[in-house]
């Protein structure tokens, strides 16, 4: 596995599968492809009882992989299967009470800021991650141009690191790793044809790997 860790890195997000079995395999088929910083759970609304037996099969096959296994969902169902942290993809208060109730036991991160006003505001909270765009954001071969903007100035600006979603086409990370910022989300264009998953990440890593720019220690 390529560990990246002085360029910008590839968060997954979790498609939509009823089935928790074939959700979790074509996690773990993905995961064999390279690099991937952290896993995004949404709850895609299951009640929490569905939703806990979806993440039972997937936090230990991103967790034995490497990466960090982040629960966008209820905070119940994130303790109980031990993932590594909270996505808060809500209002800004969300944020802070998650952030008062779980850290540093977990990773907490997110927003959905919409401009650099909002950004500043769930900066100051001090997440351990901010987060540009929508989970189901990727509707476009492209990053949204407004994500990509947002993360360039938080990046040039602000320590905090930012995850930016990307497009459809796996392509997209470029524009978002010329940005400057430390992560790029994918679904679709990892998920899309299940059985191209490992490939997938294999292609976006060597993108990364040859075009994103290195951060300075």
């Amino acid at each position: 596995m390529t560990i990246a860790e002085n360029r910008c890195r590839l968060v997954l997000i979790v498609p939509d599968i009823a089935d928790a079995g074939s959700q979790a395999a074509v996690v773990a088929d993905a995961l064999k492809g390279g690099d991937v910083a952290s896993v995004i759970i949404p709850q895609y609304g299951l009640d929490d009882a569905t939703f806990q037996k979806h993440a039972e099969k997937i936090v230990p096959i991103v967790q034995e992989a490497g990466a960090a296994a982040l629960i966008s969902g209820d905070s119940r169902v994130a303790g109980r299967v031990k993932a590594d942290g909270l996505h808060i993809a809500g209002k800004l208060l969300d944020l802070a009470e998650a952030m008062e109730s779980h850290v540093p036991k977990m990773i907490v991160g997110g927003g959905s800021a919409t401009d650099r006003h909002g950004a500043l505001e769930i900066g100051e909270l001090r997440p351990d991650y901010i987060f540009f765009g929508k989970l189901a954001g990727d509707i476009k071969p492209e990053a949204h141009p407004k994500n990509v903007a947002l993360g360039e100035w938080w990046a040039s600006m602000i320590e905090i690191p930012c995850v930016v979603m990307g497009g459809t086409d796996p392509s997209s990370v470029v524009d978002v790793a010329l940005a400057g910022v430390e992560f790029v989300a994918l679904r679709e264009a990892i998920f899309a044809d299940p059985a191209a998953a490992t490939a997938r990440v294999a292609e976006v890593n060597a993108l990364l790997d040859e075009k994103a720019p290195r951060f300075e220690d």
